[in-house]
């Protein structure tokens, strides 16, 4: 499949079941290469499932995915890592008893390029500098944004080139999740397409250059994401007004 508009990732009339229950209905969508794209839905809407998709952790039962212009709906989770796409999971989920740096390097596991991983190492440093103060430190001992921090920087370790983000301000305070959607927008900056799925959608529609709304499943809406900000539904169900 040829890549059009500079599309790198797309889904395709998607359906996805757990067991008897259709989680996700005839999703379509295209993240084109440089975008920050947000999802924004209710909790149970399919967002997590349909970035658990693209990850390879769910496999669809109809329609396809492609990224770059191949097909991936039959490709295992960490061939996905490979081909760069890296996904940071809801709840952060850092080795606990690990130290930050061990977190960190198990992040490039599948690299070869050493010399450009220490490099990357220091990148992460310079846009997470807590991290690099508590470097030995137990990743179970930090606070929750920093181990939010440490979530993102272990998945840039792989260096992707398509950065899937699984709801990176929950439970964090106000002024942490500023300095979180800062850095995303430095990653971005850097190269890196970003999927969000965010329920703080106020922010995540002020930072994102797209966005999708989802219910239920199904793609309800879908907008540069200036428009679905002064979107009057949208306001209504998802910014309180």
């Amino acid at each position: 499949m040829p890549i059009e508009n500079n599309v790198i990732l797309e889904l395709k009339d998607v359906d996805v079941y757990y067991g008897a229950i259709q989680a996700l209905k005839g999703i379509s969508l295209s993240i084109k290469q440089g975008e920050i794209v947000t999802m924004i839905g209710a909790n149970g809407a399919g967002k997590s499932t349909t970035l658990n998709t693209i990850s390879g952790l769910n496999r669809p039962k109809k329609g396809n995915l492609f990224f770059k212009g191949q097909t991936i709906d039959r490709t295992p989770p960490h061939r996905i890592v490979e081909l760069g796409i890296s996904q940071v999971p809801e709840g952060r989920r850092i080795f606990a008893n690990l130290s930050v740096l061990e977190n960190l390097e198990l992040g490039a596991y599948i690299r070869r390029d050493r010399h450009k991983v220490k490099q990357d190492l220091e990148k992460i440093f310079t846009l997470f500098p807590r991290l690099k103060e508590r470097v030995k430190q137990n990743a179970g001992t930090l606070s929750g944004g920093e181990q939010q921090m440490l979530s993102i920087g272990r998945a840039l370790m792989s260096n992707p080139q398509v950065l899937l983000l699984d709801e990176p301000s929950l439970g964090l305070a106000p002024m942490l999740v500023k300095s979180i959607f800062k850095a995303l927008e430095e990653i971005n900056r850097e190269g890196t397409t970003i999927l969000l799925v965010e329920q703080n959608a106020y922010m995540a529609l002020n930072l994102a250059h797209r966005g999708y709304v989802m219910e239920t499943g199904k793609i309800v809406l879908e907008d540069q994401a200036k428009n679905l900000l002064n979107n009057q539904k949208v306001k209504e169900a998802y910014l309180g007004g």
